[in-house]
């Protein structure tokens, strides 16, 4: 007895795709008539997008099933396609490797856009706009300073680190107060309520969240009497009943 097992079969080339069609993509190579094997593949490509609803929302989703069919084929099916065949090496080209900056930075904590900006301002032709990017530099480099160490900073010590890095390119006079940049940004998933919202939600829960007011039943002397004690008078009356 032979049995089938997933290890002795053909590698699926298109997982998500299943067995099934690929076994029906491998018997449309082996028709001869070429009328026909356009027709099956059509049917298979309509196939294909029911199994992967997903690929709709990808812009021409008809051109991505075309191209899965000729992978799950090995390249093999010879059908009239609407869009142009892909070629094999397409599929596992590799991306050129990206370069990776190996310039040293001089003081880590305050980063490499410093150094940028830094060369910028000595770049500027006007001594004026030097300046005013040179104050700017230096509030910056107090505020990346502070977010590695909670303590206090002298303004002297960023006027010092400003004049090393730029090389004595940039400096601001002794007594220069620098201001003091927080840059906080609201963790992901937090909202403010408004205050209609939150009048809208305490209004709800004032209306919903008390107890419900105990209701009184008419009687047949005319009178009313609450649920409670109607209750009671019931459980009585049954309980004689069977006694």
């Amino acid at each position: 007895m032979n049995f089938d097992y997933n290890s002795t079969r053909s590698h699926l080339i298109l997982a998500e795709y299943g067995r099934n069609v690929q076994n029906m993509v491998d018997y449309i190579c082996t028709i001869s008539d070429r009328e026909e094997r356009n027709r099956l593949a059509q049917v298979v490509i309509d196939m294909m997008g029911v199994l992967n609803p997903h690929l709709r929302d990808v812009s021409d989703f008809k051109h991505k099933l075309w191209d899965h069919l000729y992978i799950i084929s090995d390249f093999k099916i010879d059908v009239d396609s609407p869009y142009p065949i892909p070629e094999r090496g397409q599929l596992r080209q590799k991306p050129e490797t990206l370069a990776y900056p190996q310039k040293r930075i001089r003081y880590k904590h305050y980063g490499r856009t410093v150094e940028d900006m830094i060369n910028k301002a000595i770049a500027q032709p006007e001594p004026e706009y030097t300046e005013r990017m040179a104050l700017s530099i230096a509030n910056f480099m107090k505020m990346a300073y502070l977010s590695w160490n909670k303590d206090s900073v002298s303004d002297e010590h960023i006027i010092q680190d400003l004049k090393e890095l730029s090389k004595g390119a940039l400096t601001l006079p002794s007594d220069t107060v620098l201001t003091k940049l927080d840059f906080k940004s609201a963790p992901p998933g937090s909202r403010t309520k408004t205050s209609g919202s939150s009048q809208q939600s305490s209004h709800q829960k004032n209306a919903g969240g008390g107890k419900k007011p105990m209701m009184k039943k008419k009687v047949g002397g005319g009178g009313y009497s609450n649920n409670k004690s109607n209750n009671n008078s019931n459980y009585n009356n049954n309980r004689k009943k069977f006694q």
